[in-house]
């Protein structure tokens, strides 16, 4: 079983790099991600204009690593489509600086590019952490790469696409995994006007009150992060969200003690 690993934060993203030496462990990884940041590109893809796309050395051993000029949705198009045809199992999307709640994932380039690999019949993941500065990615590792093996041993359906959610604690601070439902508030709609332009010119600016001054309804992710938990949401295909549900809500356990146990994960390595 092989990952394709990618993200809005650019191929140099910490994020990118914990996710993928965790599920190193697990699973054989491929790596495709934009040269530069491009969050908030949501699922944007470049239509008829060539995307530039350049292997580059990896990080990690055994990695097979591209650099695209272009958004997370053209990344994981390109490498479904192309550079990995027919032998990629898996979409994961981040480790995401900053989190992806509520109406947020819709504009969202880490939700965006695993939308590719759901809409072409792979399981995806995104994955966000809920700050933006001295990130632990520790936890949100562990937590793919759970939930990785549960997807490689049949355990979960491949018809899936999780939005996950941690708060930016180590593993045994993580106080629980809530599967949830998106909350209705945004970050992402503060509106100032540009001084500095000559014409009417505006910023949309992530808004500045804490995801704790938020009301959160019972169940929705905001409320999860704000009990110090992490939030898994199933997203869009109402009949396959439900039965998601039900699975997820059954492997809680498993997939919480798999978060703060730091013994290796019991699954072989295959190269994919």
């Amino acid at each position: 079983m092989k990952a394709l690993v990618t993200n809005d934060d650019g191929i140099e993203a910490p994020g990118l790099r914990a996710v993928v030496r965790e599920l190193q462990r697990v699973m054989g990884v491929a790596v495709i991600a934009p040269q530069q940041e491009q969050s908030g590109r949501g699922a944007s893809i470049t239509i008829g204009q060539p995307i530039k796309v350049n292997k580059v050395t990896p990080e990690l051993s055994g990695v097979e690593t591209y650099a695209v000029e272009g958004t997370p949705s053209d990344c994981v198009i390109v490498g479904i489509r192309s550079l990995f045809s027919g032998k990629i199992d898996l979409v994961v999307s981040g480790i995401n600086r900053g989190p992806n709640i509520g109406h947020d994932i819709f504009v969202s380039g880490t939700v965006g590019a695993a939308l590719q690999g759901y809409l072409r019949g792979i399981p995806s993941l995104a994955v966000s952490i809920s700050a933006y500065e001295d990130l632990n990615f520790e936890a949100a590792a562990r937590l793919v790469t759970s939930l990785a093996s549960k997807i490689k041993n049949g355990a979960l359906p491949k018809e899936i696409l999780l939005n996950i959610n941690l708060p930016n604690l180590p593993p045994e601070e993580i106080l629980g995994i809530e599967i949830t439902e998106l909350s209705r508030q945004s970050y992402c709609d503060a509106v100032e006007k540009d001084r500095d332009c000559e014409e009417a010119c505006y910023r949309i600016r992530r808004n500045n009150k804490d995801k704790d001054s938020y009301y959160a309804a019972l169940g929705t992710d905001i409320w999860a992060l704000q009990q110090g938990k992490a939030s898994i949401t199933a997203l869009f295909n109402s009949s396959v969200a439900c039965a998601s549900r039900t699975y997820l809500q059954s492997m809680v356990p498993s997939i919480f003690s798999d978060l703060r146990n730091s013994q290796k994960l019991n699954c072989n390595v295959a190269a994919g």
